[in-house]
């Protein structure tokens, strides 16, 4: 199975937006930096899921986005497939061409394994994943990891300027 960065950036976004927007809106620059992924990156991404129902952007002052829906509305299938990331095992895109324009000798087998896939993502909600304790551990060391970093850089800021 391919599931490239795209996939899983707009997944980890995803949770990372989940966790943190419970209170207030995340912008894509908190994102960005609590998961060291692009801002432009994560824009395009946000672009697609937002189109796609997932998120809302609040603007003005203390904007960002949240979730649109409950995050335990939100499966992990939908995430991958909005932002255009097919969940296939195929050789031919589940086009059935994969030998001389007909099925190869295992194109069951590798659909078979793609709708299993899809289907186990679709099991599992955004809320599901933020109920696990290993979730909401790492994504407070990364809130203080990221805090710790933006504390040294002004302390350093405050340094150049005397």
């Amino acid at each position: 199975m391919r599931l490239t960065t795209k996939g899983r950036y707009a997944v980890t976004a995803m949770l990372d937006l989940a966790f943190h927007s419970q209170s207030n809106p995340v912008t894509l620059t908190d994102i960005a930096t609590r998961q060291t992924i692009s801002l432009s990156y994560l824009e395009q991404l946000f672009a697609r899921l937002r189109k796609a129902g997932m998120v809302k952007g609040v603007r003005g002052p203390g904007g960002g986005y949240t979730l649109s829906r409950g995050a335990r509305d939100i499966n992990i299938a939908e995430i991958i497939e909005a932002v255009d990331e097919p969940v296939d095992s195929t050789k031919c895109g589940g086009k059935a061409n994969c030998h001389n324009d007909e099925p190869c000798l295992t194109h069951d087998l590798w659909m078979g394994l793609s709708e299993q896939i899809r289907a186990y993502l679709k099991e599992i909600s955004l809320g599901q994943l933020l109920e696990r304790d290993f979730v909401s551990d790492v994504a407070k060391r990364q809130s203080k990891q990221v805090e710790h970093v933006i504390e040294m850089q002004s302390r350093q800021e405050k340094r150049i300027a005397q």
